[in-house]
């Protein structure tokens, strides 16, 4: 396992301009705004960066851009995944290429699939690349649910799978791949209210989408956990967590951009067909970054 790769890693959103491009420069700075808040890592092109909202170049962009960003600084995970194989090998080859860390691969989101053909893309996909894969489960979006059973077989039978990112939801099947399968696979949390219960639990590590808002209060938590100041971080994590649990009840990708512009970050509104938040949905998260204290310690990296 990867030493490396661990703890909080920011699921970046996808800034867009006002006319509706790849806003560069926006993601170059929400890179350095996780890095300067103390998160261990980015996650780019997964469902908080609207990856399915975005042509395979545009995707193709935002990695070369992430990857030049953090410049070595902290790890980045490339999220590849396609609804066919070969556009999926595309993607991964491309980010081995210019220099993501690990590549992370759903399985395809639209045709519903088998086991068995799950199993097939992706080791297909897998075997295109030579750096670390980590599984991506999301069976609310993907139809099929890699569950502890499966993510053992794949492990098994696909040599370069290392890591998997469990958006399930599903605490029992978090706790049978942290405490089960903990030899032959990290598992990172990918449901940011069960951060404090991951991180406990013994998970390398959360892919957080409030981190693009919360950074440097989610790398607060981690850094309690790892130095086993558990006091301190159930206080960080009740401080935190109604803003997390807000941002979770609304549409999540409006949620965080609207409380991004909040902050005095605009990164743009999402892509058709997903709706920019109300004005009320915007006060009511305006309502609950104001109640969040500032007076959180440095990140000791």
């Amino acid at each position: 396992m990867s030493a490396n790769l661990h703890g909080i890693l920011t699921a970046l959103i996808a800034p867009f301009a006002h006319d509706g491009s790849l806003d560069e420069a926006g993601l170059k700075n929400l890179v350095e705004r996780s890095i300067a808040g103390g998160v261990n890592g980015l996650v780019t092109c997964g469902s908080t960066g609207e990856f399915s909202a975005m042509t395979h170049e545009e995707r193709k962009r935002v990695v070369e851009v992430v990857v030049q960003a953090a410049a070595g600084r902290v790890p980045v995970v490339a999220q590849t995944g396609a609804t066919t194989a070969r556009e999926a090998i595309e993607l991964t080859r491309h980010a081995e290429q210019v220099g993501a860390d690990v590549v992370m691969i759903v399985t395809p989101y639209y045709e519903p699939i088998s086991v068995e053909e799950t199993v097939d893309y992706l080791k297909t996909v897998s075997a295109s690349v030579s750096v670390p894969v980590m599984l991506y489960n999301i069976p609310p979006a993907t139809g099929i649910n890699l569950d502890p059973e499966l993510v053992e077989r794949l492990v098994d039978e696909i040599p370069n799978v290392r890591y998997i990112k469990d958006s399930s939801g599903n605490m029992e099947q978090a706790l049978q791949l942290i405490h089960n399968l903990g030899d032959k696979i990290e598992t990172y949390i990918g449901w940011d209210v069960l951060t404090l219960a991951g991180l406990l639990e013994g998970a390398a590590g959360i892919v957080a989408g409030a981190a693009n808002v919360v950074p440097r209060e989610l790398a607060n938590v981690y850094a309690a956990v790892r130095d086993n100041d558990l006091a301190k971080a159930r206080q960080l994590w009740n401080e935190v967590y109604p803003v997390i649990d807000g941002l979770l009840t609304e549409p999540f990708i409006p949620a965080i951009k609207a409380a991004l512009k909040i902050q005095g970050q605009d990164f743009g509104e999402p892509r058709l067909p997903i709706h920019p938040a109300s004005k009320e949905t915007s006060a009511r998260i305006q309502g609950l970054l104001e109640q969040l204290s500032d007076h959180a310690a440095p990140v000791n990296s």
